[in-house]
């Protein structure tokens, strides 16, 4: 299985390194798993071999797990293979999304072949309905393989292919070893789950890599550590501190997991507070409310870190500010503030540090007691990259100016690479406004001392009053939003009471946590300070801070010259700049860099943050092109977690890797069990009980079981599970229920995310009308999560028990209501999709099959059809969700109306006319309510 007799076309490939040479002839020669180390250009690999069956013609190619950017990366790469080979046969890529909806579209793209990249949902769909026949795909590609798990969309569909397909190619590609190096044999698994055999491992160190890159010319390179600034210390410190108590706590609360992974240093990696949320998911509800918030405050202390070290003094004052407002309780709140960090020692340090970086001094109240001395000074401290940024820079006009060009074939562009968007606006901001003089005559910094030379005294000025404006509104939202808590408690005089009403009442907004914190309300609510207060600087001092800062007659002189070009704009006019005088801020995007490089070719590169896969990016460019000169300049932050983040990552690879290649060599042959590539009746003929009927035999003509499925639910494992135990799957397009198992057995399956939500709009109880309507058994199906605990506790997460307890609580009571109004509604609890097949293949035996056409035309009215009736979900729960719209009327207004928009804007009286007129009297006054009372 997987091997390829026809030989590759004689095509010219773009793969000039003998590493990717190697592995292209490999995977032309037999099927298998590739894993790469980030950064070799596995995409490039990809486009090659996409292209060698392209340009051979009648082949019919499928990508599998492919995004919106790889997918035009791969359409350009194919586009530019072909108008290079200049064959007829060269068809390109066609992208299969929700845009491609129309069915017979797709199968008269089917038919003509081609190169397909498809979404997974789609995908599904077209294989088991046969609009895409398996036996007609020549191959199969799947993208991001450590994504393929046994309950996944993409494990149903290479299964489903397989199945029918034996002799099509099958191949699998994946740059992150980490996540295929977790858990017990994982190696073993994600073969079995692609139906591969073959594992090939490409660490940066194999031999063949190895000698690729580091042969011949290699690039210049300049790395610079740069010393933070003792304030960034302080702040950096006392973050760790707080990172390694909070830790601690954890150790301390009794979880009963394994915590040896558990420090600082692990706390640093990406998915950290994600691989403790997995840990903790399944014992959750026995977590008290202490342990849940330190989880919580993990995620909200590593985003400070690495704010440190992207955000200005300014931004990250502010980001400080934010945080620490939407830690306060909400007023009529009788719980303190909820993290424990904010009331260690070094939590008074970050928020003094990071204010002292902005400015200084306190406010001095004179004698009298009336006039508040001004006291306040800006400081504004500069990030210690931005100087060194402008030193670089200065060296390369200088390199450029006394040594001539070399004649080769690089731009004289300097390319600058960050971690963010973000940052890269604050250097293009920075670059082009470094040269504004903020005053007259040098600048004075903090100390001062006379600052000559560009600096970002402009830039700073203009975001500390940016950031003054912002606290002033700031303040007032809070003011606003206590005074309408505090009117709406004031009619009452029991407390528990008040609490209660206050929060069963609507938020405000989507920020009133974040304004609901403030110094007046806490002083308020107990009469105490808070243990870390919000910055309380008088008026009096902030509006003379505000006058030390305004716009001085230089700065508006050259404000007009300072344009900040975005990328967008760069790339719609890229092709009439000046290369030589090119100056690119571009964030770090994955494969996508490779394209940059390419297109770019910069001579200078400054990696103004560190990223470890960028640094292959480049040594693949500078290997795979002799001609071309580059010098890098290479900027971390030296003793700090940006350093101790990239060591990390490398170490980590590296580990996953040797992982990886021990259980390659220790895993004899990986054995596709021959059950999983039966067609699904020939499998059931082999595993049927016969002793069914009192022993009677089944005969030739028995076919296995079937499921009528809802085509939204091939989003969920479900369809997949009930596939791999011998049933077969059909997907239509149902209107009423989500599973059709028999004549008289319909089941609706809900998440309890999605009960809640049901629940609340009334959709359920629509849902258990219409299936009570049509079928004699129907059932609700209320699922969880495999991984997590078997309780309604978990959905509950608030601010008190007393809250966990009644949203509970609430859940039931409406359940016990649904099933007081719909007695012959059934049940069923299920504590995992594997559960739920079971329990389905139980209620499946002795049971009549559906019919699929019929399934499909019940809820529909008389001379509907189906393929018409597929209108988005999203507006119609949206119109659920108006008071007045029913089951009965909803198919009308949704034929009748255009959208949402034209629904809100119609007048009473077409209201009346389409729904009568008490419904719409509802409609009109729930769309135009502020509009009625401002009348009244």
């Amino acid at each position: 299985m997987g091997s390829e007799s026809a030989k590759a076309p004689k095509i010219k490939l773009s793969l000039p390194l003998e590493y990717q040479q190697d592995l292209f002839t490999e995977l032309r020669a037999e099927d298998g798993l590739v894993v790469l180390a980030r950064g070799l250009g596995s995409l490039r690999i990809v486009t090659n071999l996409l292209h060698s069956y392209d340009v051979a013609g009648n082949n019919l190619i499928v990508i599998v797990g492919a995004d919106e950017r790889e997918n035009a990366w791969i359409g350009e790469a194919l586009a530019e293979h072909a108008a290079i080979s200049r064959s007829p046969l060269a068809r390109g890529l066609t992208q299969v999304n929700t845009d491609f909806s129309n069915v017979s579209a797709r199968d008269k793209a089917y038919g003509q072949g081609g190169i397909f990249s498809i979404t997974s949902r789609i995908l599904i769909v077209d294989l088991l309905s046969k609009l895409l026949n398996p036996e007609l795909i020549t191959g199969l590609i799947v993208l991001h393989a450590e994504k393929v798990v046994a309950t996944s969309t993409e494990a149903f569909i290479v299964r489903c292919y397989r199945q029918n397909n034996k002799t099509g190619f099958l191949k699998a590609f994946s740059d992150n070893p980490e996540s295929l190096a977790s858990g017990f044999n994982p190696l073993a698994a994600t073969l079995r789950n692609l139906f591969l055999r073959k594992p090939s491992l490409w660490p940066r160190y194999h031999a063949t890599v190895a000698k690729s890159l580091e042969g011949q010319k290699k690039a210049e390179v300049i790395e610079f550590d740069v010393p933070m600034t003792s304030n960034m210390r302080d702040i950096q410190n006392a973050i760790l501190e707080c990172v390694e108590v909070s830790i601690s706590e954890l150790r301390r609360s009794g979880t009963g997991i394994e915590l040896d992974d558990w420090t600082i240093e692990s706390a640093l990696h990406r998915n950290f507070d994600v691989i403790i949320r997995r840990q903790l998911d399944p014992v959750w509800h026995r977590t008290n409310f202490k342990t849940r918030q330190i989880v919580s405050d993990l995620v909200v202390l590593r985003s400070m870190l690495n704010a440190l070290l992207t955000y200005d003094a300014v931004s990250f004052h502010k980001y400080m500010e934010i945080i620490l407002a939407s830690h306060q309780p909400p007023p009529g709140s009788s719980r303190q503030n909820q993290s424990p960090w904010l009331y260690l020692d070094a939590a008074n340090i970050i928020f003094d540090t990071t204010k002292r970086r902005v400015y200084t001094g306190k406010p001095q109240v004179s004698t009298n007691g009336n006039q508040i001395e001004p006291s306040l000074h800006p400081v504004l401290e500069e990030q210690p990259k931005w100087a060194l940024l402008t030193e670089v820079l200065d060296e390369i006009e200088r390199d450029a100016y006394l040594n001539p060009t070399i004649r080769d074939d690089s731009n004289g562009t300097i390319l600058i690479m960050c971690s963010s968007n973000s940052v890269c606006k604050q250097v293009r901001e920075y670059l082009q406004t470094k040269d504004v003089k903020a005053a007259t005559g040098p600048d004075v910094d903090s100390t001062g001392d006379d600052k000559e030379g560009p600096s970002a005294a402009y830039m700073m000025r203009r975001k500390l009053r940016d950031y003054l404006m912002w606290k002033k509104n700031f303040s007032k939202a809070n003011m606003a939003l206590i005074n309408e808590n505090k009117k709406a408690l004031e009619g009452f005089t029991d407390q528990a009471t008040a609490a209660a009403i206050y929060k069963s009442r609507a938020p405000p907004n989507k920020r009133r946590r974040v304004r609901g914190g403030s110094a007046v309300a806490a002083n308020d609510r107990n009469g105490t300070d808070p243990p870390i207060p919000l910055s309380t600087d008088k008026s009096a001092n902030v509006t003379q801070l505000m006058d030390n800062i305004q716009i001085t007659a230089e700065e508006a002189q050259q404000k007009e010259e300072i344009v900040v070009d975005e990328l967008i704009d760069m790339e719609d006019f890229f092709e009439l700049y000046q290369m030589e005088d090119l100056l690119v801020v571009h964030p770090f995007d994955g494969d996508m860099d490779d394209q940059i490089l390419e297109e770019v070719r910069p001579r200078y590169i400054i990696m103004y943050e560190a990223d470890a896969a960028f640094i292959r990016r480049i040594e693949v460019y500078r290997s795979s092109h002799n001609d071309r000169n580059i010098r890098i300049y290479f900027m971390y932050y030296g003793t700090s977690v940006e350093e101790q983040r990239y060591l990390s990552v490398v170490r980590k690879e590296k580990d996953a890797f040797t992982k990886l290649i021990k259980e390659r060599g220790s895993m004899s042959l990986t054995i596709t069990h021959e059950a999983d590539l039966l067609d699904p009746q020939e499998q059931f003929l082999r595993t049927v009980n016969t002793r069914i009927a009192g022993g009677g035999r089944l005969t030739a003509t028995a076919k296995p079981p079937l499921i009528v499925v809802d085509v939204r639910e091939f989003s969920s494992s479900l369809p997949s599970l009930l596939h791999g135990r011998s049933i077969r799957i059909i997907p239509a397009m149902l209107t009423v229920a989500d599973y059709v198992l028999s004549p008289t057995i319909c089941i609706e399956r809900k998440s309890v995310t999605d009960l809640i939500q049901s629940f609340r709009n009334g959709r359920l109880f629509n849902q258990a009308e219409t299936m009570l309507q049509h079928y004699k058994s129907p059932m609700l199906l209320i699922e969880f999560d495999q991984n997590k605990s078997f309780t309604l506790d978990k959905f509950a997460d608030s601010t008190s028990t007393a809250t966990i307890s009644s949203t509970s609580q609430d859940i039931q009571s409406k359940i016990v209501m649904l099933t007081i109004a719909f007695p012959r509604l059934k049940i069923i609890w299920s504590s995992s999709p594997y559960q739920t097949a079971e329990i389905f293949e139980e209620l499946k035996k002795n049971q009549d099959e559906p019919d699929p056409l019929r399934a499909v035309e019940i809820g529909l009215e008389a001379g509907n059809n189906p393929g018409e009736q597929s209108f988005n979900q999203t507006p119609q729960d949206m119109l659920r969700a108006v008071p007045g719209i029913t089951s009965k009327n909803l198919s009308r207004i949704t034929l009748e109306i255009k959208d949402m928009q034209e629904l809100s804007n119609l007048p009473q009286q077409q209201l009346d006319e389409l729904v009568g007129k008490q419904i719409g009297g509802q409609i009109h006054k729930f769309f135009n309510k502020n509009v009625i009372e401002d009348e009244d």
